[in-house]
């Protein structure tokens, strides 16, 4: 038995995959994230215990754009104790100038520079430490230094060492991540314990994994004391399943489209390869640590519609969450959201029960969007239909940010749609863009949790090198090493190894940013070269063939075998055809009646005429007057026009 759960802003989603049987369930996030997944999985498993758990968890990421982590002190060169607050000098947003960088993770106060490896005395007060010297990369036995001496002083607390936590040049990037691994571990480590003890330790569970930002697991002992290496948990799980799916439908250029309660997440995936960044910013703060390339926009089901200084109705990017929840959750809500606007339009149920335990309240979503109605001078079905376009418009500016602006043509491409509400909105994305089509894969609701089963153990090792030229032998070297890290550290944990894979990150000489490309022991310079011409050019739109490239780190990483394919996954019995009905829908040429069928109804080679309502237990889809959607054998929904 094999559970996956995903901790979202508004909802807790729940696959448990047992033999030839899969179970699905969605629960609404708790406060503390271990209470709702605990009482999930009893429920879920109704007693029998469970052999993994693998967890896409938040607890990372809310800490951080809280400003809830730990008091961190920062031990660093004299003189170089005010990095992190210099950072690149760049401004958030060139021409807002009320836009500031968030604050440091590390008071002035608490920035130490020292000489040599002196240990500085620490205030009782500090929780963590990070040690980040501006050479650290190459120096590691300096800060390993610091680290025993400061457990010699008597500190027990958590202590992260830039050349651990990502050993690459750049000290302010180097600095900033390893700071902001410092400031996540006591609450991570405290609430992965806490998780530990409520599942493993209590026999519920097995053994228990965590998914990495990179889309691979790693051991929750492992992500206790490298959470910053899990701050895109949850949405990589999606990309993964969304890449799977993918290749089984032949399907080889897709964009992935996760539309929760809270916010969207996209992310391009290519032949079945979704890139993979190695620098990323997240609240404000660097890291540079491999992520998923996750784009995330605030337009999700919760996001609360409003009108500005200006008199025009804006959309997110504050949700409502999961506490109170849009007002027609009838938990106290009040202002108008996405979802309340969808209830008013009649594409959600006005007696739906979300997830099976959150029961929908049209007259609610019609009293929250009635202010806004009035103070615009529209009707409550115009305001509404104004709520779900400017809201789809933030998404199509997301997908247009993984595609186009990376080099991309999304015309001829196939966006994958799941999250509650993601099979709401996707025609009307994907025609926007001109897409080839939509599919909406089966278990859309929990997407993101099943796609946790189909990931594969993972271990990620980087190292700076500054090569020129033909002579490709200190990077061979340093490849060999980082493969053998790279597996040792996988099968240290329990995993036998699958394959590695090698990446270099290339720039011409003099260049600030450098582009990652593919590298296999025995290529040539040219090889190498020619890899990076051609990256560069679907990049940036040029390349430079006579200028001399460098190459400035190797990346190993290794990958185990994953839990489940989706050979593996059982088919969904079919009920078989019930009665259809009708429903009012509102639209932006007016209303009209759709059908409304439940997608337990439908078996392979059913054909669906919009405009069509299918609903499910933990989503909804939409199909679209002059869209056509058939099921596939393995329940996926391929909608085109």
């Amino acid at each position: 038995m094999i559970l996956g759960a995903d901790v979202g802003g508004t909802f807790t989603d729940l696959v448990l995959v047992d033999g030839d049987s899969i179970t699905t369930a969605k629960v609404p996030t708790t406060e503390v994230q271990s209470d709702g997944i605990a009482a999930g999985a009893e429920t879920i498993a109704a007693g029998t215990p469970i052999d993994l758990f693998i967890h896409g968890t938040t607890v990372a990421t809310n800490t951080l754009l809280e400003g809830k982590g730990a008091r961190t002190a920062l031990i660093t060169d004299k003189g170089f104790e005010d990095v992190i607050e210099i950072a690149r000098q760049d401004r958030p947003s060139l021409y807002d100038s009320y836009h500031d960088r968030p604050e440091p993770l590390v008071s002035r106060v608490d920035r130490i520079g020292v000489d040599q490896a002196l240990v500085p005395d620490l205030a009782g007060e500090v929780e963590a430490v990070a040690v980040a010297f501006v050479n650290g990369h190459e120096e590691p036995d300096r800060e390993r230094a610091v680290l025993a001496g400061l457990r010699e002083g008597g500190f027990r607390g958590p202590v992260s060492l830039s050349s651990v936590v990502a050993p690459e040049f750049r000290e302010f990037e180097r600095t900033s991540t390893t700071v902001l691994n410092a400031y996540l571990t006591p609450s991570s480590a405290h609430y992965l314990a806490l998780l530990d003890a409520t599942l493993v330790t209590s026999g519920l569970v097995g053994h228990m994994s965590v998914m990495r930002s990179s889309g691979g697991l790693i051991s929750a002992s492992d992500a206790a004391t490298l959470p910053a290496s899990i701050l895109l948990s949850g949405p990589a799980g999606g990309v993964i399943a969304t890449a799977s799916f993918a290749g089984a439908h032949g399907h080889c250029r897709v964009v992935s489209f996760d539309m929760g309660g809270t916010s969207t997440d996209v992310c391009r995936i290519d032949e079945g390869v979704f890139d993979i960044s190695y620098q990323r910013t997240i609240g404000g703060y660097e890291c540079r640590l491999p992520s998923a390339g996750i784009h995330t926009v605030g337009a999700g089901g919760g996001s609360i519609a409003w009108i500005d200084a200006g008199g025009s109705l804006r959309v997110g990017p504050q949700s409502a969450g999961a506490e109170p929840g849009p007002a027609c959750y009838g938990k106290g809500g009040s202002e108008a959201t996405v979802s309340d606007a969808n209830v008013v339009l009649g594409r959600i149920a006005p007696d739906a029960n979300l997830g099976g335990s959150v029961s929908v309240d049209l007259s609610l979503a019609v009293a929250a969007v009635e202010p806004l109605a009035e103070t615009l001078g529209l009707s409550v079905e115009e305001t509404a239909v104004g709520i779900v376009a400017i809201a789809e418009d933030v998404m199509v500016g997301a997908i247009r940010k993984v595609s186009i602006e990376e080099g991309t043509d999304p015309r001829g491409a196939y966006l994958y749609a799941f999250g509650g509400a993601g099979g709401l909105h996707a025609t009307s994305l994907a025609r926007t863009l001109g897409m080839a089509g939509v599919v909406i894969p089966p278990h859309g609701g929990v997407f993101s949790a099943l796609g946790l089963l189909l990931a594969p153990p993972r271990s990620d090792v980087a190292q700076s090198v500054f090569v020129t030229g033909t002579d490709l032998t200190p990077i061979e070297t340093v490849a060999r090493t980082l493969k053998a890290a790279a597996s040792k550290a996988l099968s240290n944990a329990g995993h036998d190894v699958d394959r590695t894979e090698l990446v270099v990150d290339v720039r011409y000489l003099g260049q600030s940013h450098e582009i990652g490309v593919p590298f296999a022991l025995g290529d040539s310079s040219h090889d190498v070269a020619a890899r990076f011409h051609a990256a560069h050019g679907r990049r940036n739109g040029f390349t430079r063939f006579g200028d001399p490239v460098e190459i400035v780190t190797v990346r190993c990483t290794a990958l185990g075998t994953p839990s489940l394919v989706i050979g593996d996954l059982p088919e969904t019995p079919v009920r078989g055809e019930a009665p259809l009905a009708t429903r009012t829908v509102w639209g932006r040429t007016g209303h009209t009646e759709a059908v409304v069928v439940n997608r337990n109804d439908l078996g392979a080679g059913a054909v669906i005429t919009g405009p069509t309502i299918v609903e499910e237990d933990q989503a909804t889809t939409f199909v679209g007057e002059r869209e056509t959607g058939v099921v596939a054998p393995d329940g996926s929904i391929e909608v085109t026009w």
